[in-house]
């Protein structure tokens, strides 16, 4: 994956985007122990199923963690937080925007677009192919399409996060990896990562997956059944 200082994820409801943000962020900082890494948790739509959620072990691994005011609370309208701007202002900072809320989460990026214009961004779109609206090429372009909109910003990547918790397979996330490969053929945005729970994908198989980079990730969002 390119090494970008900021990374934006975005994606359908389902698509995991909280999990891969957290996972982003724990990555960066092992990587790179002495690199300054920031979460910014930017669902002000949906109260369910944030990045926060993951809090304690964000502080753990000394992760600064940027959340709306009254998230995690009853409050049905979070709001953000100008800490957020704080990826703009001290380029010693690498970080992950995680934006929920489709379409209407992601115009949220529209009013900084000036600021990510001047910053090294990039957008990167999860996809779960085995949630509604993201099941087929077609959906996914769709979604895409709404998405770039709402955000006035271009999608650099997709993530294959293809998923159905505890019950995924191995041959769900190489159909995840298909069905986003017709997508890119068609769009011209590359697929650069795929993303699995340990246990999932075996080291042997590892290589057997066609896109450039792999994430290895551990349940850190809590999820209702």
């Amino acid at each position: 994956m390119k090494d970008s200082r900021l990374k934006i994820i975005i994606g359908a409801y389902g698509s995991g985007k909280s999990e891969v943000s957290v996972n982003l962020a724990l990555n960066m900082r092992r990587e790179n122990p002495d690199q300054k890494v920031l979460l910014a948790d930017l669902d002000i739509v949906n109260p369910f199923y944030r990045s926060s959620d993951a809090a304690k072990e964000l502080e753990k691994n000394d992760i600064r963690l940027i959340s709306p005011m009254y998230a995690n609370s009853n409050v049905d309208a979070p709001v953000l937080s100008g800490e957020v701007y704080v990826i703009f202002d001290d380029d010693s900072y690498m970080g992950v925007f995680d934006i929920g809320g489709e379409d209407m989460g992601a115009t949220i990026l529209g009013s900084m677009k000036s600021r990510l214009d001047q910053t090294d961004a990039e957008l990167l779109m999860a996809v779960n192919t085995r949630r509604p609206f993201t099941s087929t090429a077609d959906e996914i372009i769709v979604m895409a399409s709404e998405l770039q909109e709402a955000s006035k910003l271009k999608i650099k990547g997709f993530i294959n996060n293809t998923n159905i918790l505890e019950q995924t397979t191995y041959e769900d996330i190489l159909e995840g990896e298909k069905i986003l490969k017709e997508v890119s053929e068609r769009t011209g945005i590359p697929v650069v990562l795929t993303t699995f729970m340990e246990g999932v994908v075996q080291d042997d198989q590892i290589s057997n997956l066609g896109t450039p980079a792999v994430m290895k990730m551990r349940r850190n969002i809590n999820y209702a059944y």
